[in-house]
């Protein structure tokens, strides 16, 4: 047991429930944030189940990353903090982009100086694979940005500058990760801005035909949510000065087509092959290639993917098909 205690923001969402019940199960203590605007109830639920006894080690505050002195009271007593609080959707932020800028830049920006004022040191923050806009260059490394294509990756790029700049000029360890389409269960199937593979996981075992944006040889660098736990430990208790202010890729390293990927979920949930996809216009502000170098990672954090794509999407067909019976 470990009485350091962390803070992870947006614990009620999906990415933010494994990393606290992760963290759970190394022993940490652990203070969930967030106000449920986009989380759940059930994935709290679903820490505490998980986490067993060590769920005593678990509280949850229901709060606003946007609310100054929300994010003092969260950073109280805290070591070090995971922040995953955010709108998370391009689709969305072209919808929404007023918001997406409240609760995603100004919502960091307010958490970074609450954790500076509690001293705070140690912060790892999501970053984005969106960040590489309209970059052709293929495996992106974290040096070849381009043009952000929607208002969510201008964010955070900005989130990126800011805690470079707080780690310069505060000493502040701020460590950003970009992440590149994470999945795993608990990933919500519903609503208009769901991820693919839970979408899909949804429909194709109901017999729906899912929806393809483009014609189906857009490609994506899916790393499974375990990959994304180990970084975020990693990134949060390294020592290492070349880390701080700056992120990193946290990918597999490979890649694999939208067509390609609806054939395995097809064939994993027993559909018939007389199911087919729907194709509809390639959607404004989507990426049409995601593949990631994690050549940085890998030499600064010590970062290794550990789950396969195959392995983790049949983990997570496990928990999805299961959830349908």
């Amino acid at each position: 047991m470990n009485m350091e205690r962390w803070l992870v923001t947006g614990a009620a969402g999906f990415i933010g429930s494994h990393l606290a019940e992760g963290l759970l199960r190394r022993g940490y203590v652990v203070r969930g944030m967030d106000n449920f605007s986009t989380g759940y109830r059930a994935n709290v639920e679903a820490i505490r189940t998980a986490a067993g006894p060590l769920a005593e080690r678990f509280e949850m505050m229901e709060a606003d990353i946007r609310d100054p002195d929300a994010c003092r009271e969260a950073c109280k007593g805290v070591d070090r903090v995971l922040h995953l609080a955010a709108l998370a959707s391009v689709p969305r932020s072209i919808e929404e982009p007023a918001e997406t800028f409240r609760t995603n830049q100004e919502g960091f920006v307010l958490l970074l100086s609450a954790a500076r004022e509690q001293g705070i040191e140690h912060v790892v923050y999501a970053s984005s694979s969106a960040i590489y806009g309209d970059s052709a260059k293929l495996p992106v490394s974290e040096g070849n940005r381009g043009l952000p294509l929607s208002p969510y990756a201008l964010t955070k790029t900005m989130n990126e500058e800011t805690a470079e700049l707080y780690s310069r000029i505060y000493g502040m360890k701020c460590v950003g990760l970009r992440y590149f389409n994470v999945f795993g269960t608990r990933q919500d199937p519903n609503g208009a801005y769901a991820a693919v593979i839970p979408r899909w996981f949804d429909a194709i075992s109901r017999g729906e035909r899912p929806i393809i944006y483009g014609d189906g040889t857009t490609s994506r660098d899916f790393c499974h949510v375990d990959d994304i736990l180990a970084a975020n430990v990693l990134a949060a208790t390294t020592e290492d000065p070349r880390a701080f202010g700056d992120a990193f890729n946290i990918a597999c390293g490979g890649r694999t087509s939208l067509n390609e990927l609806f054939e395995i979920i097809r064939d994993i949930t027993g559909a018939p092959a007389s199911l087919q996809p729907i194709y509809e216009d390639f959607r404004v502000g989507d990426i049409k290639h995601s593949y990631a170098s994690i050549d940085k990672a890998r030499s600064v954090l010590g970062y290794e993917p550990a789950t396969t794509f195959m392995d983790g999407l049949r983990k997570t067909a496990d928990w999805y098909l299961g959830k349908q019976e």
